[in-house]
């Protein structure tokens, strides 16, 4: 038997109503977990961290996991003890409970009880071909959650070789996923949009397309973070929980138009506080709006007349507009990587969308020197 060899310690923050110190850690099996403990007005914060590392101590002593170095290990063991545990270290909190989850149901429940050795390539590609009618990029995640289950067990010298990985991935995702749609916004579009919405409204659409910042980048910003003809993105806010950007390069300068300084302006003269408050606070001070609420509550209504038609917009369709738009105008691709904080290969293949009157200009110029 052996103990984890990092031990957590927890972080203690505020309840949304700002009354109670609330204990965040994660459990055995590496779930979020809360817990209250006591009173803004009653006990402090280093008090509160002291709580917390009791309840944090208990939870560590009983991480004692199963050496990994037993040939009958199964998957539904390794996954629990080892898998989990290193890789939840370099998730981000967002997404660590989804992608526990999406783990533990589509791939432990399946094959849990099976030793790591006794797993076959095809039967893998049975269990995503079961899932032929979930969504294209959910099983495409999953073919990938496998191959570095399955990498980590090699490195921990569980397994020879990896079963659905030699230099390339085997495994698929079944033909009949519906590929993801990817839908941009023309000019005349993004027009249309700016024209109907209001100056708060407006100016985060304009960041988002104009811009080409994450959802979660816009909420995240402060107003000390405005400096004129650029924004900093050092902090991200997404679903309520507060932390670094998504990437290494996503913590980067942020250049703004003149028309999106313009509106900065405005937004900023209209909304007085200090460096540290939220560019778009909510009710609470110690959070910004809701991304999600300030889309179904006060942008989609305004994009959804029927003068505007423009329902189906949403914030990763403005950045991807960005992308496709920036690609039209002639923007050398490296500049719209480096505004949008992704690399050159991601914004090529996945943000930039090419539009058909551009295509049916570039066969006309292949045609053209056809003609004699």
């Amino acid at each position: 038997m052996r103990k984890r060899d990092q031990y957590q310690r927890g972080r203690v923050v505020k309840s949304s109503c700002g009354r109670y110190w609330i204990g965040k850690y994660y459990d055995a099996n590496g779930y979020d977990r809360s817990t209250s403990l006591g009173r803004v007005s009653k006990i402090t914060k280093s008090k509160a961290r002291e709580l917390l590392a009791d309840v944090v101590k208990t939870t560590n002593e009983r991480a004692i996991v199963p050496s990994t170095s037993g040939p009958d290990i199964t998957l539904k063991e390794f996954v629990n003890t080892v898998y989990f545990p290193f890789y939840r270290r370099k998730w981000k909190r967002v997404s660590n409970d989804p992608r526990i989850r999406s783990i533990t149901r589509h791939i432990v429940s399946d094959l849990g009880d099976r030793p790591l050795r006794s797993l076959k390539r095809d039967e893998l590609q049975d269990l995503l071909d079961l899932r032929k009618h979930m969504a294209y990029t959910f099983v495409d995640h999953l073919r990938w959650d496998m191959k570095q289950i399955l990498d980590l067990a090699v490195a921990e010298g569980i397994l020879p070789r990896n079963p659905v990985y030699s230099g390339e991935m085997l495994l698929f995702v079944p033909r009949e996923c519906a590929p993801p749609r990817r839908p941009v916004m023309t000019f005349d579009e993004v027009r249309r949009a700016i024209a109907v919405l209001p100056l708060r409204e407006r100016l985060i659409f304009k960041l988002g397309v104009l811009a080409g910042m994450r959802e979660s980048e816009i909420f995240g910003l402060r107003r000390g973070r405005v400096h004129g003809d650029r924004v900093e993105v050092i902090e991200r806010v997404f679903r309520r929980d507060i932390d670094t950007p998504k990437t290494k390069k996503s913590v980067r300068t942020v250049a703004l138009s003149s028309d999106v300084q313009r509106d900065m302006k405005a937004w900023l003269e209209s909304m007085p506080g200090g460096g540290d408050d939220w560019l778009f606070p909510s009710e609470n001070p110690e959070m910004p709006i809701s991304a999600t609420n300030m889309m179904a509550r006060n942008i989609k209504p305004l994009l959804r007349t029927e003068k505007v038609n423009l329902g189906w917009v949403g914030y990763r369709v403005m950045r991807r507009t960005h992308s496709s738009l920036m690609k039209a105008k002639g923007v050398d691709p490296k500049l719209v990587a480096d505004q949008q904080g992704h690399t050159v290969d991601v914004n090529q293949n996945v943000y930039t969308q090419t539009s058909i009157d551009a295509r049916l200009e570039a066969v006309e110029t292949l045609a053209s020197g056809l003609v004699n």
